[in-house]
């Protein structure tokens, strides 16, 4: 009550009102045009006179339609609204009103004021696959994961790459060197197909491989063919001998590799191998999802063939780089024409000889190749789950083309398996490609890696620099996630790969150290120097409850450290993992897997100050499971606290208690439940230095 020129006016409890994309608020959270959708809204139980809908239309006028009372529960009323979705993407928010007080509320939440720029969306036909909402994840760099067949491991001295001669690494254990491309530990599709049970035990559902096909780094990067997948990760059933010399500076004698990488019976037998791979993964739940690396190649491509791989096998068209006959010819611009045969003019991506850009707006033949690799890899027999999209943005000369292209490619995919998922990688605010009709979502830097790092760590993803204003500021938290997560709808927010670590940014164990360093400036003992357990924890929890699929990047589970590329690419430590670690993660995805809140539930910000936040995710259940609510604390102070959490904001009752299932601190972890009271809505609980809890909702 507040006094007003004498009058006293209800105002509207701002707190209390909410509304989101979910399926809780959105019923269907997802529709096609001509669909019936019914919008909910909520706020405090008697704390409104009337509840709008409020519809903007191309010129940014509203159109307010009326929303009914729908029912009740002890805390809150809630108001409902139907609506024919129509053929344009709908953009809208909320308005309560309570006597003279008007409120309204968009994705940012309550505001004096409405804005388009935080209104919630809507599109028609936009459809991301359910099983990936949510999802726990698992990124499996190859060659450093698990050798599981020796017989396909690349050869020292195989062939040149970069100007010397490959290495075969025969000490798994070793560490990563400064010039690491050109040296492969043998991991390879039949050693992820033997920890497959592994994998499961983490309640992984879906694996995310880097690039499998056929390629002369180990990164594989650089593709040398689209079609077949790489008989060093695969079969090799026809072998030579011939090796190049170790001063060699070409690959005119390199017969192992030509035999091994472009001989049919082996690119044959490769593709078969992943085909039962990804038959054995899904017999376990597992899905499958590979990487396209479509804005560029590399010189090895048999279309480009710079390195003559395929001018010595033979029975292979001549690469555009041979000869201005090639098919290929147009695949790529050529900057000098007169310059054949052996024509190196031609461009690469960011000047790179050795990543030759694909030329897609002066080839038909090779966008129409392109777009019939994206079917065939999630098609019978191979039925992979969904592409990761390297460099995706950069894809084509200019921002029109790119879109186009990915409009035909999900387009293609889509129709070749409506439940393939499309994961673009991208920096910087993706909404132009987050329309419906190209990418699903994204890696997720901006709205989940990048602040966790901040606020845990106070270093950004590649230990390149540090930020102390940002260590442990709750509020600066809140705010770079609400700025990212406005850029994406919901259901791109809730098939996010949500990574701590991955092959291109440090790990974040060793970012825990909070310390600035790079392989080549720090050495590599540093990296596992002053690390700090309770931090990588905190992490883990933030990852497994927060919205988005949470990916665990090979390894982090274990216990590896390292610096940014190439020292992130350690492997796996079998025989040496840290299992406290492990099981850990196997508490925390059970947690995710038995709480379905955390899997695709509400967010709602619960406190946030210097050294903490507080965020409970809440759902009211549907066919996955029964109401579900949960509340996860994270203290980054170096001493305890005792912290007033109001749970009330979830719809925590005081009939209700909070059970705590984790706490985190420095020397290790607590997965024993511990039952709090609710008090007039808040919970009180004290949380341990550089710590974490986790809490769900139970009747008493």
């Amino acid at each position: 009550m507040i006094a007003e020129r004498g009058i006293s006016m209800e105002r509207i409890n701002r707190e209390a009102l909410f509304s989101d994309e979910t399926e809780d608020y959105r019923h269907p959270c997802e529709a096609d045009a001509g669909q019936e959708v019914i919008f909910y809204f909520r706020t405090e139980r008697d704390g409104a006179d009337a509840v709008y809908l409020i519809e903007y239309d191309k010129q940014d006028r509203m159109k307010e339609r009326d929303m009914e009372y729908s029912h009740s529960d002890s805390l809150f009323d809630y108001y409902r609204c139907k609506y024919i979705l129509g053929e344009e993407v709908l953009n809208y928010c909320f308005r309560a009103d309570r006597e003279e007080d008007i409120c309204f509320y968009g994705r940012l939440g309550a505001a004096d004021q409405p804005s388009r720029e935080t209104a919630f969306h809507m599109t028609p036909g936009f459809f991301v696959p359910d099983w990936c909402k949510g999802a726990v994840m698992y990124q499996i760099y190859v060659d450093r994961f698990c050798n599981g067949d020796p017989t396909n491991d690349v050869e020292t001295n195989e062939y040149i790459y970069i100007g010397k001669p490959v290495e075969r690494v025969r000490d798994w254990n070793e560490l990563p060197s400064k010039m690491d491309v050109r040296r492969f530990y043998g991991g390879d599709i039949r050693g992820i197909w033997d920890k497959l049970s592994y994998l499961k035990s983490l309640k992984v559902e879906a694996i995310y491989l880097n690039p499998i096909f056929v390629s002369p780094s180990n990164h594989k990067y650089d593709c040398q063919d689209y079609d077949h997948v790489d008989p060093h990760f695969g079969v090799i059933r026809h072998d030579l001998d011939l090796l190049v010399e170790p001063d060699a500076m070409d690959n005119d004698n390199a017969g192992k590799y030509t035999a091994r990488t472009a001989d049919e019976e082996n690119l044959q037998a490769s593709d078969l191998l992943f085909a039962r791979f990804v038959e054995a993964a899904h017999e376990k739940g597992i899905r499958v999802i590979i990487d396209g690396v479509f804005n560029h190649c590399g010189s090895f491509n048999k279309w480009l063939d710079a390195e003559l791989i395929y001018q010595h096998e033979g029975g292979y068209p001549p690469g555009a780089y041979v000869s201005d006959k090639s098919p290929y010819r147009n695949f790529f611009k050529f900057n000098n024409h007169g310059n054949w045969p052996f024509n190196d003019s031609y461009d690469g991506w960011w000047g790179h000889s050795t990543l030759p850009k694909l030329n897609y707006e002066e080839s038909p033949e090779l966008y129409r190749y392109i777009m019939d690799i994206g079917k065939k890899w999630v098609s019978p027999p191979f039925n992979a789950d969904g592409w990761r999209l390297d460099v995706a943005a950069d894809l084509g000369r200019t921002s029109e083309f790119n879109h186009q292209f990915w409009k035909d490619f999900r387009k293609a995919v889509k129709e070749a398996n409506p439940e393939a998922v499309i994961i673009a990688e991208h920096y910087g605010d993706p909404s132009e490609w987050l329309k419906g009709d190209e990418w699903d979502t994204v890696m997720n830097y901006d709205a989940f890696m990048e602040p966790v790092s901040w606020f845990l760590t106070g270093l950004e993803k590649h230990s390149d620099e540090a930020n102390e204003s940002l260590y442990g500021n709750g509020k600066a938290f809140f705010e770079m996630m609400r700025y990212h997560m406005l850029r994406m709808q919901t259901s791109s927010l809730m098939t996010a790969m949500n990574e701590l670590s991955n092959h291109d940014h440090s790990r974040f164990l060793t970012r825990s150290n909070r310390r600035i360093g790079r392989l080549g400036t720090a050495g590599a003992a540093a990296a596992s120097e002053g690390i700090s357990y309770g931090i990588f924890r905190q992490g883990v929890v933030l990852q497994m409850t927060w919205p988005g699929a949470p990916t665990i990047y090979y390894g982090d589970e274990a216990g590896v450290c390292g610096w940014t590329d190439p020292d992130n690419r350690r492997t796996y430590p079998w025989g040496n993992e840290d299992l406290e670690l492990i099981e850990f993660h196997r508490y925390m995805t059970g947690i995710r897997k038995r709480n379905q809140a955390f899997r695709t539930g509400s967010l709602r910000q619960l406190a946030a100050e210097q050294g903490m936040i507080a965020y409970g995710r809440f759902s009211r259940g549907n066919k996955e499971g029964g109401e579900s609510k949960g509340v996860v604390i994270i203290n980054t102070c170096h001493e305890a606290m005792t912290y007033s959490i109001p749970v009330w904001l979830i719809g925590v009752t005081d009939s209700e208690y909070m059970s705590r299932r984790m706490l985190t601190y420095e020397e290790g972890y607590n997965a024993g439940a511990v039952n709090y009271e609710v008090k007039n809505g808040i919970l009180i609980i004290e949380v341990p230095a550089v710590g974490s809890a986790v809490l769900v909702a139970r009747e008493q």
